[in-house]
């Protein structure tokens, strides 16, 4: 049969595309990827707007995937992911996997973080790498996003810091919290990449309510920037163009 693997957008339940509306509608089982992102609906909100009922998938579900594929090869299937689709390598295996097994797969893309950065008024092709900050468990606390942010520097590339979200324990990184692994880190490698003074955007709810802030590091600490999800932007190399763009979000 057929697996349909929708993007969902970033906010709420009314962001899925008409065409991934009509596909929802056509399934049998509804599978709802519950640990990547957020959205502000909540499962019952989309239920109810979707009119289905939703499968929650948590991460042990997609990577193990047999469920999922199970259900499509029998029958109507759609895999629902806020943002995009292929956010997420877990994502692009279970599209593999399920090609291999013979199972009709439709991809129907939504916006994500990843391009809706473009809001704050950074050049999109100017990006590098994109950053990722863990929560620290324990004794284990990595901290390759530092050298992330250092390669992207040293190119002049801005750097997306995505902060870390635990949904099953409802733990959404803030950017204070970010901002201040971000600043250990540096203590740590001590290679001059970030400090107090370093300018950077914060952003929440992009797609929604949102909150922009273009403001140094030890400022932007003290605002508050709301409810979730939150991510850090470090500019590189700025054309005049994209420093007139940051100074409507300047605190």
């Amino acid at each position: 049969m057929t697996l349909y693997m929708i993007g969902l957008g970033l906010d709420d339940e009314k962001d899925i595309t008409v065409k991934g509306l009509e596909a929802v509608k056509k399934c049998t089982a509804v599978f709802l990827e519950n640990y990547t992102s957020f959205l502000s609906a909540t499962p019952d909100q989309l239920e109810r707007f979707y009119g289905k009922k939703i499968i929650l998938a948590d991460r042990a579900l997609v990577e193990k995937g047999t469920r999922i594929l199970e259900r499509a090869k029998k029958e109507e299937c759609a895999f629902l992911v806020p943002g995009d689709v292929f956010c997420a390598t877990t994502h692009i295996d279970l599209y593999l996997r399920a090609l291999k097994e013979g199972i009709d797969v439709h991809v129907i893309h939504n916006a994500s973080v990843l391009t809706a950065v473009g809001m704050v008024g950074l050049e999109m092709y100017k990006f590098g790498r994109t950053a990722s900050v863990p929560f620290p468990e324990g004794s284990y606390a990595p901290t390759s996003y530092y050298d992330v942010i250092a390669e992207n520097q040293k190119s002049g590339a801005h750097t997306l810091v995505l902060l870390d979200i635990k949904t099953d324990q409802n733990r959404f990184m803030t950017v204070q919290e970010g901002i201040n692994l971000l600043l250990l880190a540096e203590e740590k490698h001590k290679k001059g990449v970030i400090s107090g003074k370093t300018m950077a955007i914060g952003v929440a709810r992009l797609g929604g309510k949102r909150k922009i802030a273009y403001a140094p590091l030890e400022k932007m600490a003290r605002i508050d920037f709301g409810s979730p999800l939150h991510a850090i932007i470090i500019p590189g190399k700025l054309h005049f163009i994209e420093e007139e763009a940051l100074e409507q979000w300047k605190e």
